[in-house]
């Protein structure tokens, strides 16, 4: 009974990590466009609403993304930070749940 019942912990907890990982993974390609718009000269007429999405999202994904620009500078006007951030992020979710579900 005691197995059973920590398996099923064990199965809630990597579902409930895969979901934030894949939230977090969504966040971060929702900054990407949001960014490559307003590079190219899409601006939303100010507003309090857009300008708290802005901030959300940029003091939400800013941090982890730094981490990975000192790693792997702007290439040609390129970052490719972005990139490296979502297959890490894939890579521990599929540590996680793998190694949650079947360890």
């Amino acid at each position: 009974m005691t197995s059973l019942l920590l398996a099923t912990a064990r199965t809630e907890i990597a579902g409930y990590l895969s979901t934030l990982i894949q939230v977090y993974t969504l966040l971060i390609i929702v900054y990407i466009v949001v960014n490559l718009l307003l590079s190219v000269g899409l601006r939303p007429p100010y507003s309090r609403t857009t300008d708290a999405i802005l901030g959300f999202l940029r003091d939400v994904c800013e941090p982890f993304l730094r981490i990975f620009r000192r790693v792997l500078p702007m290439m040609g006007g390129f970052d490719f930070s972005p990139i490296l951030a979502i297959l890490t992020l894939q890579i521990i979710n599929n540590l996680v749940v793998q190694g949650a579900i079947h360890g």
